[in-house]
């Protein structure tokens, strides 16, 4: 088991910039991926950025590329999602996530924290 823990969510306006932090204990040595889910009212949870765990590739939803960076800090077990360009739209919930097989497949994770907040108001 994998245990995920989320911090740095809140509210920003506009353009403005947020850094989302999770740190992974447990079983951390058979960790494949992390990743960052999102879900708006009403939405289905997608997976917004993924990162392989040993070698860094990455990827992004097309809504968020260009906006969202992904990036590991493996010392500390911690992943980050640096997000700036903020839009209403991005308001949501945001979940980290763990996977044994994939960064990409959003069916493939497994791990999940209990989530933080994004409110980005216009």
């Amino acid at each position: 088991q994998v245990q995920l823990i989320e911090s740095g969510g809140g509210l920003v306006q506009a353009g403005g910039s947020l850094r989302l932090s999770c740190a992974a204990s447990g079983a951390t040595g058979n960790m494949y991926a992390m990743g960052w889910f999102r879900q708006a009212p009403g939405k289905e949870r997608e997976l917004a950025a993924g990162i392989n765990w040993s070698f860094g590739d990455t990827y992004y939803a097309e809504s968020v590329e260009g906006r969202f960076t992904i990036s590991k800090e493996t010392a500390k077990n911690t992943v980050y999602l640096q997000m700036a360009g903020l839009k209403p739209e991005d308001t949501a919930v945001y979940y980290c996530a763990a996977s044994r097989f994939s960064y990409r497949r959003s069916d493939l994770y497994e791990y999940w924290g209990q989530g933080t907040q994004v409110t980005v108001s216009s």
